[in-house]
């Protein structure tokens, strides 16, 4: 009786911190949308290349902040106060050289790129800001071992909130890329003091030698397959904002944020939740199995729906907002980006569960094949392509989803076709009704826009509630269920 209650409660707390993400992300996606209207008419897209290439920089920099120490936390059965002393201790250590490096190679990378002086005081405010948020990762990963992300979620939406409306209101006054050096300034702080209001931890600087080495033999290998996932996708944006310029790179940035938002939104959050959720079942074949068919079903039914009504109204999207007509040459990017972001949705979850698992080497596999096919075929299809060659490999990598699918069956069998086929036909549904509506109407209105939005969603809810006998209200009951 015991168990069961447990396992009824990890569940609802795993549903309420999924659900608690899916806000926060909602509330930022909507800030953030606002924002990027304000920004992307105010601001030129040489300007917004500059900031796309500088926040790679920075991530470039964060995966060497800790050596997969914190995913080792949370993936650790029981962790004591000597690791968390020897993960912070051994993490500042690491960012304050990062950072020391960073502040001396300031005048190499402003040259390097030609960045502007506002664009040099952003990436330095950005580096202060990496310390600033370093002291938040012991709290942050104590509330993810106890699957609280709904505590999380709340510094998030205070942090986003903060950022996103200073860097609109000082555009409006007319401050252009220094608008972000504010915003991230604040939302550093801010986010530092209440994480700690929350989820108070005594820092303390202290290594010990056996957590260390316990740390590092789940961690190094993490850390690797992160600092290839950074190498494939930041390092090769520093290499577009040379080869293509900034303003093919701000429309390569622009696409590929409006393609991976569902992603982000959708996928980024499940994963948050997953990571410690499948460790503590990393001994259990068939709640694996069970656990990877529900991911697949709940996540189709949520990101193929988005990227189809994506893919047929952002056309329309662009030509009815003002002065976002300019982001027309960026739409065929988008549409192969939309395409090969809902391909990859589908081997995503997996990579997750193999480092939930504690198989840290296979996903560092996968990631070296991704990374070496990314930098080879990169080269070679801007050389053929100009800035169409990049979401086209993007395209091509995707399609090698099927290969982790059959390591992950290697793993544990699971039903592929069974928990996505019903959303995926469902989706296509609505793709048919909208495209013949789109073809009869060829209507450039923001109401338009939000009527096609509005059938979307009707046609969808049909299809899958009448064609497929999907019950929405006995799945979120089933979640917050107490029985097991």
């Amino acid at each position: 009786m015991q168990q069961d209650h447990t396992l009824s409660d990890i569940r609802r707390r795993s549903f309420i911190s999924t659900m608690s993400l899916f806000f926060q992300s909602g509330y930022s996606a909507f800030l953030g949308l606002i924002a990027n209207l304000i920004l992307t008419i105010l601001l030129s897209p040489q300007i917004f290349g500059i900031y796309i290439t500088v926040l790679s920089i920075i991530a470039f920099l964060n995966y060497f902040s800790d050596i997969g120490l914190a995913g080792a936390l949370i993936q650790k059965k029981e962790i004591s106060e000597d690791d968390l002393a020897t993960t912070f201790t051994v993490q500042q250590i690491l960012i304050l050289t990062l950072i020391a490096i960073g502040f001396l190679s300031a005048s190499f990378i402003s040259n390097f790129y030609k960045l502007p002086a506002d664009g040099t005081l952003l990436y330095q405010a950005l580096l202060v800001s990496f310390f600033i948020s370093s002291l938040k990762t012991i709290p942050s990963v104590l509330l993810e071992r106890k699957i609280k992300f709904e505590k999380i979620v709340l510094v998030q939406v205070i942090e986003n909130t903060v950022f996103y409306l200073a860097v609109s209101v000082f555009a409006l006054l007319g401050y252009g890329l220094t608008s972000f050096t504010i915003g991230v300034f604040l939302r550093a702080f801010t986010g530092l003091v209440v994480m700690y209001s929350i989820s108070f931890w005594l820092p303390k600087i202290w290594i010990s030698k056996k957590s260390l080495k316990k740390l590092l033999s789940f961690g190094i290998p993490f850390q690797a397959s992160s600092f290839l996932a950074i190498f494939k996708d930041d390092l090769i944006i520093l290499y577009l904002g040379k080869v293509v310029g900034f303003e093919g790179l701000g429309y390569i940035g622009w696409a590929k944020k409006w393609a991976d938002a569902p992603m982000r939104i959708i996928m980024d959050n499940v994963n948050k939740v997953l990571f410690p959720l499948l460790s503590r079942y990393q001994d259990q074949k068939e709640k694996l199995k069970s656990l990877s068919e529900k991911i697949l079903y709940y996540q189709t039914a949520l990101i193929a729906p988005t990227f189809v009504g994506m893919a047929i109204t952002m056309q329309y999207f662009v030509s009815a907002i003002p002065n976002y007509q300019k982001w027309q040459p960026a739409l065929p990017l988008f549409y192969i980006f939309a395409l090969s972001s809902l391909i990859l949705s589908f081997s995503a979850p997996f990579m997750n569960l193999f480092n939930a698992l504690g198989k840290v080497k296979l996903s560092f596999t996968f990631m070296t094949f991704f990374t070496v096919l990314t930098w080879t075929l990169t080269p070679l299809f801007i050389k053929m392509y100009g800035y169409y060659g990049f979401p086209l490999v993007h395209l091509i990598i995707s399609l090698s989803f099927v290969l982790v699918l059959f390591a992950a069956k290697r793993v544990f069998k699971f039903r592929f076709w069974e928990p996505v086929y019903r959303f995926l036909l469902s989706s296509f549904i609505m793709g048919g009704i909208l495209l013949a509506l789109t073809t009869t109407f060829n209507i450039q209105s923001k109401y338009f826009v939000a009527l096609l939005v509005i059938i979307g969603v009707i046609s969808y809810s049909v299809a899958v509630t009448f064609l497929f006998g999907v019950n929405a209200k006995k799945e979120l009951q089933f979640f917050l269920s107490k029985k097991t």
